[in-house]
């Protein structure tokens, strides 16, 4: 993997408090892959875990409020939660659709709507059931000086991918959004089919 390079730096006034908004490149492509660490307070002092969430970009449910996910209502409920800590940080990374991509995404969507599950969606389109990769938002945490974190996901897959890069979770806070009727069966095949504890 190519080393994250941190590119840009500023404080950031947002409804979560101030927000120090790191952005990171990785590679030499153009244009080059820009990842986000969102930090608030000292994520690097001392020996206790902080309290972690790395997020996946998307677009649709973050913009356009899509109801056909939670996403929006867990990057929502990640920054308050790390606000009312004092301390912590959300990696925002950018791998749309569980990795696929915006367009494909919007594919997905489209068999979604003829009566395909999400899972089911990204296998008839030849992607796997989630392509998201854990080795930049390590070297992000790493980068900021975090080797522990209790990390705030419902996806296990999330949790090892980060041990296996080399960061130690030392907990799994759960993080849940009320279900509605546009992504109550979106949750229940992520449960079913991908293991997320909901």
């Amino acid at each position: 993997m190519d080393p994250v390079i941190r590119y840009a730096e500023a404080e950031v006034p947002t409804e979560y408090g101030v927000v120090r908004t790191v952005v990171y490149r990785v590679g030499e492509g153009e244009p080059p892959e820009e990842h986000v660490a969102l930090v608030i307070g000292d994520a690097a002092s001392g020996d206790a875990p902080v309290l972690a969430r790395v997020h996946s970009e998307c677009w649709t449910g973050e913009v356009l409020h899509s109801r056909k996910c939670d996403c929006r209502e867990q990057l929502d409920l990640a920054l308050r939660r790390v606000s009312e800590a004092g301390r912590g940080v959300v990696v925002y990374l950018r791998q749309e659709g569980r990795g696929i991509g915006l367009g494909n995404k919007v594919r997905a969507y489209a068999l979604q709507n003829e009566g395909v599950d999400t899972v089911d969606a990204n296998r008839l389109l030849g992607f796997a059931d989630d392509a998201r990769t854990y080795d930049v938002a390590a070297s992000i945490l790493r980068e900021l000086g975090v080797r522990r974190v209790a990390l705030m996901t419902n996806n296990p897959a999330k949790v090892q991918g980060l041990v296996q890069c080399g960061i130690e979770v030392v907990e799994r806070v759960a993080l849940k959004a009320e279900p509605n009727v546009h992504n109550a069966e979106y949750l229940a095949v992520k449960a079913r089919k991908m293991g997320h504890e909901l």
